[in-house]
């Protein structure tokens, strides 16, 4: 059981063995990277003029067959489902030691967690594109069943693209539907009817106004006696007993146009449910840099998609897993429509954009965080072990947007960057620099006193794991205020920020922002849960319904 959401910073497959239980989670959705061999940045807000800055490497698209490949292919020979053990042998005899075995390999480890951690009710959507879904189908057939397929789903993610020369041009992504078993929970999931639709088959008027259509009232099965009978001088294997059908032609509901026609059923478009959702899906459009919803963040889905399913394939309370969460819509979406969650990704960046963004979207929303540096030893062991990833987990202490990429060259001297605003119409920059080691020294603070010069930055802030010298402060302090010309209040002009200190809240990044942190993020709109459910069975009348409409969409 469940009881409060939680975002993992870490390899998942590490997190699933030792954080999350058997027959734990009722949702399993996953979009984790395609093995595109491409590089996807993060582009964040920023002001106009200064792009260049606002991008910076999210994650690579990109496997190679290495050690871990090898170590992570060994595991899987070793557990039992000897299924996907010779199936990965087969893959790998085929493939060879190439990028897309490292894939695979990497997939198959994870699905057979992902399956471990399910309920006997739950439902697993992988999300990806046609590189990888056909070797992933025959994986996910030995993990979890080939009875346990249940769906491949399209969905036309973008327009078609007139690049392509030798190709059709692709413009859809597969998700694969599987379950646990055969107690699955679905919920069948409606939209609306377009146009043509309504016109073609709700073409009739009721006097006040209704909108309906005429339905088929025969049983399909005709050897049912107890059913068959004379009504308005036509008899037939109706769908309904005598007393019921004399009753619905009383309220109006059942009408025989002429006499001697075959009695017909009204069906008001006001009371339908919908067109029932198929497996291609096409009214969900992608996101892109005009839409409220984007954060700048690649491969970033749309809410919608999310929320169709999390209503399809579980009920309010359950809990949602995504173990490659990215951005975080997944974790948005389930806490929207009142399920629980648990969110796992492999690099802060990714972490504490999705802080910032449930944080902005909803209000005093409560979430754990787990694996991210808790105190002074916590934040020590992280600059050891990645100095990047350190960089990043400091830059999100102070809401400073990680600087361009981190890629291997000259050094900048930035590690961040903040914008913000304290007069109408400018935007004004805060320059920010980490430094994980525990040797510093006053001349890193003359170093960056010219990278703040340079920069023409109003601010600059040196954040720093050990702690400063007397002579480091005296330095700082002789670069002076920076004096807001609206307020007149003055800000250090050098701070020196400790870690220690700002993970306590003791310590806090001092300057005057009318944006509210807009200029340096973009923010999620604030949204409120809403508990939204459909039926998780439907009554034989539903259903007639449902088979109508389907059968008179075909005809």
């Amino acid at each position: 059981m469940i009881d409060s959401n939680a975002l993992y910073y870490g390899d998942n497959l590490d997190i699933l063995r030792n954080s999350l239980a058997d027959q734990s989670v009722d949702l399993v959705y996953l979009d984790p990277p395609f093995n595109s061999a491409r590089s996807y940045n993060l582009i964040f807000a920023t002001p106009k003029g200064i792009a260049s800055d606002a991008q910076i490497t999210a994650f690579e698209d990109s496997w190679h067959w290495g050690d871990q490949s090898e170590r992570e292919f060994d595991q899987i020979l070793g557990q039992p489902n000897t299924l996907v053990s010779e199936m990965v042998v087969s893959f790998r005899r085929f493939l060879g030691e190439n990028d897309m075995m490292a894939y695979l390999t990497m997939m198959a480890n994870r699905l057979l967690e992902l399956h471990r951690v399910m309920k006997p009710t739950a439902s697993i959507y992988l999300h990806c594109d046609p590189t990888a879904s056909h070797y992933l189908k025959i994986i996910m057939d030995g993990v979890f069943g080939k009875d346990n397929y249940r769906n491949e789903i399209s969905w036309l993610r973008s327009q078609p693209k007139s690049q392509a020369s030798v190709n059709f041009s692709n413009c859809r992504d597969i998700i694969l539907r599987y379950s646990k078993s055969d107690l699955v929970v679905f919920n069948k999931i409606y939209g609306q009817h377009d146009e043509g639709y309504i016109k073609k088959f709700y073409k009739y008027t009721d006097e006040d106004g209704r909108r309906y259509m005429l339905d088929n009232l025969a049983n399909p099965n005709p050897d049912r006696p107890n059913l068959t009978y004379k009504f308005l001088g036509v008899t037939r294997v109706w769908c309904w007993t005598k007393d019921r059908m004399k009753k619905a032609y009383e309220e109006g509901r059942v009408v025989q146009l002429k006499p001697g026609s075959v009695p017909r059923l009204k069906r008001y478009l006001d009371e339908s449910k919908g067109k029932p959702i198929t497996n291609n899906w096409t009214d969900i459009e992608h996101l892109h840099g005009s839409n409220h919803e984007f954060l700048g963040y690649p491969t970033q889905k749309p809410l919608a998609l999310l929320e169709r399913i999390i209503l399809a394939s579980s009920n309010e309370g359950d809990v949602i897993l995504d173990p490659f969460c990215g951005c975080g819509t997944a974790v948005h979406a389930a806490h929207r429509l009142g399920r629980k969650w648990i969110g796992i990704d492999i690099t802060h960046l990714a972490v504490s954009l999705i802080e910032k963004r449930l944080k902005d979207s909803f209000e005093d929303i409560q979430f754990i965080v787990k694996g991210t540096p808790t105190d002074e030893a916590g934040a020590r062991d992280l600059a050891n072990r990645d100095k990047y990833q350190f960089q990043w987990w400091a830059c999100s202490l102070v809401n400073a947007q990680p600087y361009q990429g981190k890629k291997k060259g000259a050094d900048s001297g930035i590690d961040g960057i903040i914008y913000f605003m304290d007069e109408p119409k400018t935007h004004k920059k805060i320059v920010v620099s980490v430094k994980g080691g525990d040797n510093v020294g006053v001349a890193m603070v003359r170093d960056f006193a010219h990278v703040i010069a340079r920069e023409e930055a109003e601010i600059g802030l040196f954040i720093t794991l050990a702690k400063p010298t007397k002579q480091m402060i005296s330095e700082a302090a002789t670069l002076g205020f920076y004096k807001s010309p609206t307020t007149g209040a003055s800000f250090p002009k050098m701070q020196i920020l400790v870690i220690e200190t700002l993970m306590t809240g003791q310590q806090v990044a001092q300057f005057p922002d009318l944006s509210r942190g807009a200029s340096t993020f973009r923010n999620s709109k604030r949204e409120e849960v809403k508990i939204i459910q459909r039926k998780l069975f439907v009554n034989a009348d539903d259903q007639a319904e449902e088979d109508g409409d389907d059968q008179d969409e075909m005809t």
